[in-house]
């Protein structure tokens, strides 16, 4: 299979660009991608992005949001949704990095995954996005669509990525994270899939025939 093709496809079907996209083309701030990798869990990326920019607006480096009041971080994130949760481990990660890694974040997985609240999926972010080291993060969309096409048949995430290292090019690994999660949102949803202008429906093993003939009949 030509995963090449497939994903050049998908990348002209796609509008706009994700957070992370966009922090990526920035200054590639570790930093910042880190953070707002963390803040992303379980929230929309506007969420993110709004999270983001308040908090770096004021506390923009390892030494200010360690040193912050947690209210005040509680506050500047609390759009991201579980915001004492995430200003408590933003905090904690702001203070490891300052103290163990001399104020840098690290591009080693296992010290990345030793920060807490950072998993695979949130290390893997951030060797992509911010150092162009070539892994594939997998999250909820990273995880369904390869399943949906049937190049996988894989129940976890950690499944899932060492089955796709085996199959994709790994020159193709960098941009794989950043067009499925925006294939997600925008044509390959969870729920009703929008089929009809899919790029690589050609390509999906998943039959949704029945499914949006009902849809069909409904709007009727």
């Amino acid at each position: 299979m030509n995963y090449k093709e497939i994903l050049d496809k998908i990348e002209n079907a796609l509008e706009g660009e994700a957070h992370l996209d966009e922090l990526a083309k920035g200054k590639q701030d570790p930093f910042k991608i880190l953070i707002s990798t963390i803040l992303s869990a379980r929230t929309r990326d506007s969420n993110t992005r709004l999270a983001t920019e308040r908090l770096f607006a004021k506390y923009s480096t390892p030494k200010l949001i360690a040193e912050a009041d947690i209210e005040v971080l509680e506050d500047l994130v609390r759009v991201s949704g579980f915001y004492k949760v995430k200003a408590a481990r933003i905090k904690e990660v702001s203070r490891m990095v300052l103290e163990e890694f001399n104020g840098e974040v690290p591009d080693d997985f296992e010290d990345l995954i030793n920060l807490p609240g950072v998993g695979a999926k949130t290390a893997n972010c951030v060797l992509v996005y911010a150092f162009k080291i070539p892994t594939i993060p997998v999250d909820t969309h990273v995880h369904r669509i390869p399943n949906r096409l049937g190049w996988i048949n894989t129940t976890r995430p950690s499944q899932t990525e060492e089955e796709l290292k085996r199959i994709i090019p790994k020159g193709e690994w960098l941009r794989l994270n950043r067009l499925f999660v925006r294939f997600g949102q925008q044509i390959c949803l969870p729920n009703h899939p929008k089929c009809n202008i899919c790029p690589i429906s050609i390509n999906c093993s998943k039959d949704f025939s029945m499914e949006n003939a009902r849809k069909k009949k409904k709007k009727k």
